[in-house]
């Protein structure tokens, strides 16, 4: 009989899941690998985290994290105080546990083709510990055929065992949101594609009892990786979508939220039209990667594909837009962008998250700083370090510091931060005339100009 997770009956795997005996490795604690790592812990399990950034593990196991994900510091503290959760540089804790779960990154190359690297040494060095009765779970965004084609001939070349016959092996891609990750990794449903059903089985039982979730399972890993990529295109176009109506709204003197308010009240293929919202761009490791990986995977096999190329290039186009609108916006003030104090609140990618990753507000902040204006940046939930990514400019340590004497106040991001200060307050604080360009359409328009601002919204 198999040992471990990849046992040979489903009461089996049900016992050691229910009894969280052994333990979970998770391979790569960076935002992904650290959010699953503290959630599995928080549900009882033993979980080791691995990873080669010496920071990294110090930080883990002295129950502190640099992601800055709401209630996950929580989590990490209280989880390593109990003792279930710590980390490691040292691979050789893989054989300790019966599931092992690799997040590690997959960068973009210079032709847009994914760099899969971390993930080749993440498999040799697993694949170097493994032992009958493992399950491995990648969870990394890879294109279709990584986990088939790539990982598996490396991890059984590394062990000398056989996935689907020793050891489990599925792809259960990531798709959590920035913000609201903990929540969804405990409510939307895992896709898995495994090398075989026993791989399957292990990986349902495993999201079910600890995460309470149902498992969405798929013929094999390569539709399970391009679940993923399908997921991202569809959000990366929907935005894009918007973003154009918010042009033509603009141009037209319309609202484009009421129109996608109202749009999406249509019932289309049994659930009602989704059309997202504009915004001053779209930013984060997963939406301006993922549609290039589809249209790079398009080359690959002859396909001229027009809709990775369309959406990242609608999307890449509104910093320079939102930039515009702003000069639009203190011209009809009698103003130039040079002469002007501007602040600018928020360079997070995301609103409520510090991660600056590919962030589009960098662009924006690019070009406020090539005019020669006046440049204030205010930013509660980036740190220092991470601020430096994106900007050379000391952050302002409140937000009233930020906005004094401004003559335009420029929201990249909308955290919830921004409306504790009212918005007479920060009307008063700033100049005369002051406009207000709502980046992430976040504030009430008529609440803004009632509080004396020059309000515009993108699309709005």
């Amino acid at each position: 009989m198999a040992q471990g997770a990849f046992g040979s009956s489903d009461a089996e795997i049900d016992l050691l899941v229910r009894g969280m005996r052994s333990g979970i490795a998770v391979v790569g604690f960076g935002y992904i690998g650290t959010v699953i790592g503290a959630v599995l812990a928080d549900r009882g399990w033993p979980v080791t985290g691995i990873d080669v950034r010496q920071s990294v593990v110090d930080d883990i196991n002295q129950g502190k994290t640099a992601v800055a994900e709401p209630g996950l510091s929580d989590l990490v503290a209280h989880s390593v105080r109990n003792g279930r959760l710590r980390a490691t540089t040292d691979f050789s804790a893989v054989a300790e546990n019966d599931f092992v779960i690799v997040n590690v990154g997959t960068p973009l190359g210079p032709d847009y083709e994914p760099i899969v690297d971390d993930i080749k040494a993440a498999a040799q060095a697993v694949g170097q510990h493994l032992r009958p009765g493992h399950v491995i779970i990648l969870k990394s965004t890879v294109p279709p055929d990584t986990t088939e084609t790539l990982v598996r001939p490396i991890l059984e070349e590394a062990s000398g065992l056989q996935a689907g016959v020793d050891f489990g092996l599925a792809f259960c891609p990531e798709r959590l949101a920035e913000g609201q990750a903990i929540h969804e990794l405990t409510s939307i449903p895992v896709v898995v594609g495994a090398v075989d059903e026993r791989s399957a089985r292990a990986c349902a039982t495993l999201w079910r009892q600890t995460l309470g979730v149902d498992s969405v399972i798929v013929d094999d890993p390569r539709t399970a990786e391009m679940v993923k990529l399908a997921d991202n295109l569809w959000v990366d176009l929907n935005v894009a979508m918007a973003n154009e109506l918010a042009k033509l709204c603009d141009q037209l003197g319309m609202d484009a939220l009421q129109v996608i308010e109202a749009a999406n009240t249509m019932p289309k293929g049994g659930n009602p039209v989704n059309i997202l919202r504009p915004s001053m761009g779209v930013g984060g490791y997963c939406l301006t990667k993922d549609p290039w990986f589809v249209n790079h995977l398009g080359e690959s096999v002859g396909l001229k594909l027009s809709i990775p190329r369309t959406s990242r290039t609608v999307n890449d186009t509104m910093p320079a837009y939102t930039y515009g609108l702003l000069t639009e916006l203190l011209a009809d003030q009698g103003k130039s962008i040079e002469a002007s104090r501007i602040a600018v609140l928020g360079i997070a990618f995301k609103n409520n998250t510090g991660d600056c990753r590919l962030t589009p507000t960098k662009y924006v902040v690019s070009l406020l700083e090539q005019s020669g204006c006046q440049l204030s940046v205010h930013d509660p939930w980036v740190a220092e370090e991470e601020a430096q990514t994106v900007t050379s400019i000391p952050l302002s340590p409140d937000i009233e510091s930020a906005v004094k004497d401004a003559d335009a106040l420029v929201v990249l991001a909308g955290h919830r931060e921004f409306h504790k200060t009212p918005l007479t307050r920060l009307a008063e604080l700033a100049a005369t005339g002051c406009v207000f360009l709502d980046g992430r359409n976040s504030f009430d328009p008529a609440a803004a100009r009632a509080a004396g601002f020059v309000y515009k919204g993108i699309g709005r």
